[in-house]
């Protein structure tokens, strides 16, 4: 598996109806990848796999899936495994973002976002780890962010996630190495998405932008089998400059 690349291999990826989810999707199809996309929001799963499908015809199963939900991401590994005959790679992407001050904040919000960008990717790491065994190899690239080192006021349970999403990952990755199964963290900085709840305009040329991501984890993906990135910063080049 390690080092061959996206070719003939069956992906998950969460959280891949839009923004870096969607475009690692797309570009793990574009490489011959056969893919489950998810999310939560049913509609918007129907309507990004019709537009996959155009380009990629019999490669895409698409389902519904909270990963905070353990009987929903059970679902999803089965007719993944079930469809595809596996799992070898996973991509854990799906998150939410909630920013303000820790005493403002409710217990369901809090909740919200460390079950989804935390208890998710145990969810599905617990749930492909012994269907990559089975393969012989895989790999899990957990998305993170620069907040899981960076903390920054109004960000305490987004900072809480990430911070313990890189934890996580360190651990998984030595817990499954000589399983031949890799586990990367990515860490970008501002991409152009509609993460902070509002879509990219021009002025947001400067930022990362979701297929910068995609790419990366296509490069992680050919590397050879001696070789592991666990870890990657991610930042755009070229910022605007301060005062």
């Amino acid at each position: 598996m390690n080092g061959s690349g996206a070719k003939d291999k069956a992906a998950i990826v969460t959280g891949s109806t839009k923004g870096i989810g969607r475009a690692i999707a797309e570009g793990l199809l574009d490489a011959g990848a056969r893919v489950a996309i998810s999310a939560r929001n049913p509609q918007e799963v129907a309507a990004a796999a019709k537009d996959l499908e155009r380009a990629h015809p019999g490669r895409i199963l698409a389902r519904p899936c909270d990963v905070r939900r353990e009987d929903q991401v059970a679902a999803l590994f089965a007719e993944t495994e079930r469809a595809f005959g596996g799992v070898d790679i996973l991509v854990n992407n799906a998150g939410v973002g909630l920013f303000r001050n820790l005493e403002e904040m409710s217990l369901e919000e809090w909740n919200s976002v460390i079950e989804t960008n935390l208890t998710g990717v145990f969810l599905c790491s617990r749930a492909a780890i012994p269907r990559m065994r089975k393969r012989g190899g895989g790999y899990i690239f957990n998305i993170s962010s620069l907040a899981g080192k960076n903390a920054f006021p109004s960000a305490s349970a987004y900072n809480a996630s990430k911070f313990g999403l890189n934890g996580m990952s360190e651990a998984l990755m030595q817990e499954v190495r000589y399983d031949g199964i890799k586990v990367s963290y990515l860490m970008p900085g501002s991409v152009a998405t509609q993460f902070s709840g509002t879509a990219p305009g021009p002025e947001d040329a400067w930022k990362i932008q979701p297929q910068d991501i995609a790419r990366i984890v296509l490069d992680l993906l050919n590397q050879e089998p001696r070789t592991l990135p666990s870890a990657v910063e991610i930042r755009p080049s070229k910022p605007p400059r301060k005062g």
